[in-house]
């Protein structure tokens, strides 16, 4: 079985979303349909209806997200209406290593981006939009950061 890289899968359609979410339900938490079914209240007969069709009711997406661990349905849905989904960063301090990994993300973007416009033909639109896409997080993990920082969380004493 070839291991995914789970990260940098984006699906293309609502049905391979749904599909994306079980087998990472299967893969990562060893959960089947009827565990999934089961963890949303909802029989599993339903459930594989759905899978097929792709035709899963919307008030039941976040519950099968949670039960699967996952959000590619969510994900699908923003990308299909033109917006972008950038995961919500928990905190840390950077150091060094970290702005040298930011920097050199952005040089990195912006050389594949350079390369796309001077010659979309030649160049992989799908690595340069994933190397933006990796960049934004980035930015938005420290976006993050410096927002927490005016509003300070409590620290508790172990």
């Amino acid at each position: 079985m070839i291991r995914r890289d789970w990260k940098r899968l984006r699906a293309a359609s609502l049905v391979e979303a749904l599909r994306l979410c079980k087998a990472y339900a299967q893969e990562r938490s060893n959960l089947s349909v009827e565990r999934i079914a089961d963890r949303m209240g909802v029989t599993h007969d339903s459930l594989y209806k759905w899978l097929a069709t792709g035709r899963l009711p919307a008030n039941l997406i976040p519950p099968y997200e949670h039960a699967c661990g996952c959000h590619y349905v969510s994900e699908w849905l923003a990308a299909s209406a033109g917006r972008m989904v950038v995961a919500m960063p928990t905190g840390k301090k950077a150091d060094a290593a970290d702005m040298v990994q930011l920097n050199s993300g952005f040089a990195q973007a912006l050389q594949l981006l350079t390369n796309f416009y001077a010659d979309p033909a030649r160049t992989d639109a799908s690595v340069t939009a994933a190397a933006l896409r990796e960049h934004m997080e980035r930015v938005a993990y420290h976006e993050r950061n410096v927002a927490a920082y005016a509003q300070p969380q409590l620290e508790f004493d172990a």
